[in-house]
């Protein structure tokens, strides 16, 4: 990518793991992303688990928006009744990435096959900074970071006018 597109910016990420089983010490796929996100030199300003409600986690994205202008949500967004994270999500966002999802399903296709059609990843911008939301497994968070968002996210940011506030 051409470097004139990018706006000198600081990223900050919030990781939120959306999980009725999970807690902090068990949460492998959170604490994936925020090592990730550290070993790329994003400082992680958030971070929490809550359980599928449609409202714990627009109330958990709010937060996180307030912290950080990269968030990223695991969890939830499968096709089970209790996958509510994408419900929850959606409405917030004022534009969509529609890339990301189909990206995300085209890279997971290579690893899991047809199954990849399951997932329900999307990504959006709210005020500026981007929301992601990917599937909880370990795997799939790692796929995400490492091969989109982290390569990906100073120029969705400098497009998105984070920072122009």
């Amino acid at each position: 990518m051409d470097s004139s597109h990018l706006k000198p910016l600081t990223v900050t990420g919030a990781v939120i793991t959306v999980s009725s089983t999970r807690k902090p010490e068990t949460d492998t796929s959170g604490k994936t992303l925020i090592d990730l996100l550290s070993a790329a030199e994003i400082e992680v300003t958030h971070y929490g688990v809550i359980p599928d409600d449609q409202e714990r986690i627009r109330s958990e994205v709010r937060t996180a928006l307030s912290r950080a202008n990269c968030v990223i949500v695991t969890g939830g967004t499968g096709l089970t009744a209790d996958d509510v994270t994408i419900e929850a999500v959606a409405p917030l966002l004022e534009k969509t990435i529609d890339g990301f999802g189909e990206l995300f399903r085209l890279k997971s296709y290579d690893e899991i096959g047809t199954s990849a059609i399951l997932s329900r990843a999307i990504a959006g911008v709210v005020g500026g900074r981007a929301v992601f939301c990917i599937p909880g497994s370990t795997k799939a968070v790692t796929l995400a970071a490492k091969e989109i968002i982290i390569p990906e996210i100073r120029h969705i940011l400098s497009h998105a006018g984070a920072g122009q506030r």
